[in-house]
């Protein structure tokens, strides 16, 4: 296997170099101070030109094609046969993309970030607009220079959850919306039901952080091989399967944001830190999708992390910390409050059930935009109207509460959000999957236990790395494709119950 051997030695390079990238983003937003943007952004600019260069040569051309040659008789299940079919979809994108775009994006999306985050504080889209207007100029150039069939939108989407369509995720939300819809009215006329107000009382950050460390360590991240910081949005980034970090955000009067932020950016890191160890420095390591990836951080979150078996073992460790505002509040109170279903303006907070009404929203404004059927100059206005529609509120600010409040278009990330949705999805399907082959994993999540969840997850996603594309692992691990069944089954029984429905 020499020819797969030079290749792999060959874009170990063009890996480091993309780390190196990684590393100067996470700092930008962990640790950087403002002034340095304009610094940073000709440094990731550069260090994306000579990536992109250098995999794009017709060297990596060569070494690929007699890669390709070496693997043809092995299995498609054989590691250099995947490692192999994974170049192959990454170059054959990467050569439709001029250099000077791909520099350009990363320069101009550097600058974003901080033009973003003084937009949001101030909560004032006007100071974004002509930021966002170039980045989705440029996302128009991107998809054109990739190339679509049907929609612009595909091209995007396929650099997160590769070979989906657009008309595919079009197809999932309405078949969601037609079940979901009706539920959510019926839990809107029921709001008072459930009351939020344990968690809406002022709990002191360094506890909250204290408690999320200790919950992070049980559940399975490890923290030789990773760590967590603030950032003004949590995230989480790898630059090697041994150095996988997570951020946080902290509310003082809004417990769940820092908690369920941890948890659920664990959930990702997990799945990188789980990563065959043999792929280090290789196309294969690594998620295979972000729709796979959201699967991960979501089924921690809250299929796990607010469930009441959960807190079964973790809230009398929550109310030593927090005597004063929990001491009172009987576990069942406390697990009605952190699943209340609301009106919620902010999607990185909004519960469950109302989650994926968020992320319709986005979809169809991107689209819009991409598509020249929305001007960037009318995207708050439209932003206002759809949060009226799905979720009967208007924001109130530009900032948090409204359109500015997720860094993704500053970040570039055109094409990201529907992935958010079929991680819900798929959390589910996951779920249900490892208990029909691990019967005992909800008595050991009682008794404290999360070895055997993780150790399925191991086993059946993350060791994978990218070794198969994710409508592939999907059928491999649950027999069949994505489904919204059992999503919408776990919803239903979850909020029945405690919205007494």
């Amino acid at each position: 296997m020499d020819n797969v051997t030079q290749l792999k030695t060959y874009l170990a390079d063009i890996v480091h170099l993309q780390h190196a990238a990684a590393l100067l983003g996470w700092d930008q937003q962990v640790n950087m101070p403002h002034k340095g943007a304009p610094a940073r952004a000709e440094q990731l600019a550069t260090l994306s030109r000579l990536a992109h260069e250098q995999f794009i040569s017709e060297k990596t051309g060569r070494l690929l094609e007699n890669a390709e040659a070496d693997v043809a008789d092995l299995d498609a299940d054989h590691d250099n046969a995947a490692l192999v079919r994974v170049v192959r979809h990454d170059y054959n994108l990467a050569t439709r993309v001029p250099t000077a775009l791909v520099e350009e994006l990363a320069r101009t999306t550097t600058l974003a970030h901080e033009i973003w985050t003084k937009a949001r504080e101030a909560a004032d889209f006007n100071q974004f607009e002509d930021a966002l207007a170039r980045i989705i100029d440029l996302k128009r150039q991107q998809a054109e220079a990739l190339g679509y069939e049907d929609r612009p939108y595909d091209a995007l989407l396929d650099q997160y959850e590769p070979q989906m369509k657009t008309a595919d995720v079009e197809r999932l939300f309405d078949e969601l919306r037609a079940e979901l819809v009706p539920f959510v009215a019926q839990i809107f006329e029921r709001l008072d039901a459930v009351d939020d107000a344990p968690i809406r009382q002022r709990f002191e950050v360094d506890k909250q952080e204290a408690f999320g460390l200790k919950v992070l360590k049980r559940i399975g991240y490890d923290f030789e091989r990773g760590r967590q910081d603030r950032s003004v949005h949590p995230f989480t980034t790898e630059f090697s399967i041994n150095d996988v970090r997570i951020t946080t955000r902290f509310e003082e009067d809004w417990l769940p944001s820092a908690l369920f932020g941890s948890i659920h950016e664990g959930g990702h890191a997990m799945y990188e830190q789980g990563c065959n160890p043999t792929y280090e420095g290789t196309f294969l390591a690594g998620g295979t999708s972000l729709g796979i990836h959201e699967s991960q951080s979501r089924l921690w979150e809250n299929v796990v992390g607010r469930s009441r078996a959960f807190w079964g073992v973790f809230y009398g460790d929550l109310q030593a910390l927090f005597p004063a505002q929990l001491q009172d509040v009987p576990m069942e109170a406390f697990y009605r409050a952190i699943n209340a279903v609301s009106r919620s303006l902010i999607r990185v907070e909004a519960d469950e059930v109302t989650y994926n009404l968020h992320i319709m929203l986005r979809f169809e404004l991107e689209n819009a935009l991409l598509e020249g059927k929305l001007a960037v100059h009318d995207v708050r206005d439209a932003w206002n109207d759809k949060m009226h529609d799905y979720l009967g509120v208007t924001p109130p600010d530009d900032g948090k509460h409204g359109v500015l409040q997720d860094v993704h278009w500053s970040s570039g990330l055109v094409g990201y959000f529907p992935t958010y949705s079929l991680g819900n999805f798929l959390s589910v399907q996951f779920w249900e999957q490892a208990v029909h082959d691990v019967p005992s994993i909800p008595e050991d999540i009682q008794r404290g236990e999360f070895g055997s969840l993780l150790s399925w997850l191991r086993e059946n996603i993350h060791r994978h790395g990218r070794k198969y594309f994710p409508a592939e692992l999907t059928e491999r691990v649950t027999g069949g494709p994505i489904q919204i069944a059992p999503f919408m089954r776990y919803l239903k029984a979850k909020y029945t119950d405690i919205y007494g429905l």
